[in-house]
């Protein structure tokens, strides 16, 4: 980790995930294939990955439907613009990249959703799992599709 930044690793139902920040913001939920955590919470940990960490620890108990932990991300105009969107589908609600093309007003821009949905580092956080075909296939996950399958039927197990 260079310098100025921080990882916690997450146990989740689903594997391992892990959390990178500064004192500021997380930066990267991302989903990592080690078998046990090798990063955990110490006296030196910022308090926003603290936070996300529990925030998450709730989201799979079933508890938190939303997060508030400070966040950010990085990338063109046109991805940011997509990942905000993408913050606006509900919890246990699907889009697709059809209907996210739409609402940022480039029905053509379907690909590049798609290419801008995978380049998503808050996994969870910015829903990219609650992306949809059209015709209401799962479709690609960086995470796996059996995780995003998990993810979906989760949410829908919780859902109030």
């Amino acid at each position: 980790m260079s310098s100025g930044f921080h990882q916690i690793d997450y146990k989740s139902p689903i594997g391992l995930i892990e959390i990178i920040g500064t004192e500021e913001a997380v930066c990267s939920i991302m989903f990592s294939e080690k078998a046990e955590p090798e990063n955990f919470i110490g006296s030196d940990t910022p308090k926003v990955l603290e936070l996300c960490f529990h925030e998450l620890d709730e989201y799979f108990k079933g508890t938190r439907y939303e997060f508030t932990f400070p966040y950010t991300f990085e990338g063109t105009d046109f991805q940011n613009t997509v990942w905000t969107t993408l913050k606006g589908i509900p919890y246990a609600g699907t889009s697709s990249y059809k209907d996210i093309a739409v609402s940022i007003g480039n029905e053509k821009a379907i690909r590049a959703v798609g290419s801008a949905n995978g380049k998503n580092k808050l996994s969870i956080v910015i829903p990219c799992h609650r992306i949809i075909g059209s015709n209401g296939k799962l479709t690609g996950y960086a995470g796996g599709l059996w995780r995003k399958e998990w993810l979906l039927q989760h949410e829908k197990n919780f859902k109030k």
